[in-house]
């Protein structure tokens, strides 16, 4: 009976102990996510409202608009490198060159993202952050808590995610608004989707990465999807809901 009693005491600690290790290292992921958004926020806000480094990036073009330079192109492209060399080189790397690089990926996403305050009002950006935000907390809880299996999920998001980006491709060239318009529905229901998949699948790899170097090079690329989660979210609501200046 006292060896039963050991052993039940020896079990729910150690569930404890999981559990509160699993709290932290979510955390770890949403902190990691914050501070990458945070920075995004700071320089898109801070390039847009810099004259140096908005005629680096946009110069008036004949009708008299701003037209994006050569710079603003490499910089609208360049988070596809570093999405790629995370993805791709993720275990050649240690955690803390992962976490520099997130930071500076972080940081040239806001310069590709300055153009929004250009365009859209400042009170319709912050409308639709926080609506973002509430949309997104509310489906990484359900992720989160959720004893559903949302495995099965994952590749009719991707599926969709793909048909996006294809659709998005073509209607560069059609020029259709209804296209744009169905773009942006799908959008929204893949990514608030991916949200609460992606947090599942975070949530999931704790139990199956060892602690240390390689747990925090897992935390850092699970920051990472939520972050694109979260921005593409935003910039499609923003197209559905921002008011443009």
């Amino acid at each position: 009976m006292a060896d039963y009693k050991a052993r039940l005491g020896a079990t729910t600690a150690q569930a404890v102990d999981i559990d509160q290790g699993l709290r932290a290292y979510m955390l770890k992921v949403y902190n990691y996510m914050a501070s990458g958004l945070a920075i995004t926020g700071i320089v898109a806000f801070a390039a847009a409202n810099t004259p140096a480094i908005l005629n680096l990036l946009y110069q008036p073009g004949p009708s008299g608009f701003l037209q994006p330079t050569m710079l603003a192109y490499v910089a609208m492209f360049s988070p596809l490198a570093f999405i790629l060399v995370l993805s791709f080189g993720i275990n050649r790397l240690s955690a803390s060159t992962a976490q520099t690089l997130f930071w500076v990926f972080s940081g040239v996403m806001g310069l590709s993202l300055a153009h929004i305050f250009l365009i859209y009002t400042g009170s319709s950006i912050a409308r639709v952050f926080f609506i973002t935000a509430g949309t997104f907390g509310g489906m990484s809880l359900y992720g989160y808590t959720t004893k559903r299996d949302l495995t099965r999920w994952g590749s009719f998001l991707i599926m969709g995610l793909i048909g996006i980006i294809i659709a998005s491709l073509v209607n560069v060239f059609i020029g259709s608004s209804m296209i744009q318009f169905a773009v942006s529905v799908i959008g929204v229901i893949v990514f608030v989707g991916l949200t609460a998949y992606d947090t599942q699948r975070i949530k999931n790899s704790y139990d199956v990465t060892p602690e240390g170097e390689a747990q925090a090079k897992t935390a850092i690329m699970g920051a990472l999807s939520l972050y694109l989660n979260f921005i593409n979210l935003f910039i499609i609501l923003l197209h559905l809901f921002g008011s443009r200046r």
